[in-house]
Order: C-alpha cells, then structure tokens, then sequence
C-alpha cells in the first residue's frame, strides 16, 4: 500500500523489450536503498523490484500492465514518480492508494496562476466504478490529490510549488496521457448503491 506522497523521482535510463513485457532500468536516489522483490509505485503502478546495482534498478512491466497504464509511453530520458510501500509504523499523509492504476485519463489543460499550477483532466466515465467527488482524493501519476470541480467524465487538480518541483508534473502539458487511481472508497460506495438498483 502507499500514500501518494512521491519521494523522489527516478530517470528512465533503459527499456528492454522481453516479449510482450517491457523491463525498465531506473537510475534513482533511492536505489541504494532498495532491495529485490521490494514493491515501488512508479508513476503509481505497483512493480517488483528485479535487480539492484550501481544506483540503478530493475522493474518489468507485464502486457496488461502496460495496455492499462502510462508505462507503455515512456522513453528512455523520461523522468517517473517513485514512492515506496508505506512502513506500518509510517505516517499516512496522503490517502490510500494500492498501486493499482484504474485507467488513464488525458490532461486537457494547465494554467500557470503564479503560485500554484491548475491541471485539468478528463477520463472515461464509463469504465468500472470510477468516480471523483468534490474535495475528494484521487492519485495521478502516483501522486495524491485533492479534486475540485468534479464533473461525470472530467475534475481539477491545484498543483503547489513543492509538487510542482519534486514530480514529474512539471514536464506534464495538454495532450498527456497519465495514470489515475480512483479513490477506493468511493469505488466501493459505487459498488455497493449499483447492487441496490
């Protein structure tokens, strides 16, 4: 399980193609730290940890994976978000967030208001039991954040500076695909009033 609070960012310095998987070699601050098997949301999907060498690391992404995600876009150069599980004895300041992406959805928009960054989002109302509920948590990208102006099949984000400098946020633009993780709360409440109609 995660948070959403990014720790770090990690650059896509190698993909290897091993048949319909795609392994990712990452170069991170965080990768003397970590071990094999270690689960790490990158760009909030939750992936295995392979090998560990040299301020490097190894993660593979199965076809699924990368048929649902923003995995299946990154280049080599490309810079990912990077949180790893939560501790037990951790503090929880973002909100729950399992590493598992619910789909994309597409940027539509940013706005610079000279302090913060507006991000605007759309997605597929559609698919599963999606839903954003004003001043609610959703995670994009691995990050968590909290949604305004939500709408059936679009919402807002307000990104701050400290965000906006320590994820991959800044390179984001109109036209983006990235990962959204509804919050599994309101999926379950969905869930639930659905069965009772």
């Amino acid at each position: 399980m995660f948070t959403g609070i990014i720790e770090t960012t990690g650059l896509v310095s190698g993909i290897e193609a091993e048949g319909t998987n795609l392994t990712f070699r990452m170069e991170s601050a965080l990768a003397s730290e970590l071990k094999i098997d270690q689960s790490v949301s990158h760009n909030g999907v939750c992936l295995t940890v392979t090998s560990v060498a040299d301020g490097s690391y190894t993660v593979t992404a199965v076809d699924e994976t990368l048929r649902k995600t923003n995995l299946g876009q990154v280049k080599p150069g490309d810079r990912v978000n990077l949180e790893r599980c939560m501790p037990a004895t951790g503090r929880f300041d973002g909100h729950i967030v399992q590493g598992h992406v619910d789909q994309t959805g597409i940027c539509t928009g940013v706005q610079d208001m000279n302090g913060s960054w507006l991000y605007d989002f759309r997605y597929d109302v559609d698919a599963a039991d999606n839903v954003t509920v004003e001043k609610g948590s959703i995670c994009i990208n691995g990050v968590s954040l909290t949604v305004f102006n939500s709408e059936p099949n679009q919402f807002r984000v307000t990104i701050i500076p400290y965000t906006y400098e320590h994820t991959n946020f800044r390179e984001l633009k109109a036209g983006d695909t990235v990962n959204l993780e509804f919050d599994i709360v309101g999926k379950y409440i969905k869930k639930m009033l659905a069965g009772y109609r």
